[in-house]
């Protein structure tokens, strides 16, 4: 078994999440992706984040149909802030012969080093980076100075369509009173909307 692990806020899911996973589930041969949303995420301490329980709920509704996707639900269950290489220890000691793939976009590989030990990430599983077609090559100059072995053979690159969804742009969007359709699967517009998510965020309007 291949899986792939893409972790996130998701808050909320959008079609650019569902994309990047569609697109890695393909490229990389992946027989699953888990979508694993992160409780407490250590880069956004003390930020608004909406309750795990609707974040949860939201991811559910977008990937109720197909049967490569599922949710993991065990970092909304923790209390401390979650680490991708604890979560990615987990899984490989829980689940010893499956490969893991991490998934991520190319625009996280800067801020890559600052991470968890981001060596060890490297080690546990492979890991495919997403960029927009017609962007240039990333800069894979975070990766290499981890110093891992043969990094090349644990990282592959997947080129994705040149569309751009933003988490933050549709918490506005929500707040203004403006439309989502089209950013979001239908069933998280009316979960949103029904329960009143983003209408009074800080960051909504």
């Amino acid at each position: 078994m291949r899986v792939g692990v893409l972790g996130g806020t998701f808050d909320p899911v959008h079609f650019g999440h569902l994309l990047l996973a569609e697109l890695c589930r393909e490229e990389c041969r992946l027989d699953r992706v888990l979508f694993v949303p992160a409780g407490v995420p250590p880069h956004k301490l003390g930020r608004v984040i909406t309750p795990a329980a609707a974040r949860g709920a939201m991811l559910e509704l977008a990937v109720a149909g197909n049967p490569a996707f599922a949710v993991d639900r065990r970092e909304l269950q923790r209390r401390d802030p979650c680490y991708t290489v604890d979560t990615l220890r987990e899984l490989r000691q829980e689940q010893p012969g499956t490969q893991f793939v991490f998934l991520m976009g190319a625009d996280s590989l800067a801020d890559f080093p600052t991470w968890r030990t981001p060596a060890e990430i490297l080690r546990l599983v492979e890991v495919a980076v997403v960029r927009r077609r017609g962007e240039p090559e990333p800069d894979w100059s975070p990766v290499r100075g981890l110093g891992v072995a043969n990094w090349e053979e644990r990282v592959r690159l997947v080129t994705g369509p040149a569309v751009d969804y933003s988490a933050s742009e549709i918490r506005r969007r929500v707040g203004a009173g403006a439309s989502i359709r089209y950013q979001v699967p239908a069933a998280v517009e009316c979960y949103i909307r029904e329960h009143g998510l983003y209408a009074s965020r800080p960051d909504a309007g």
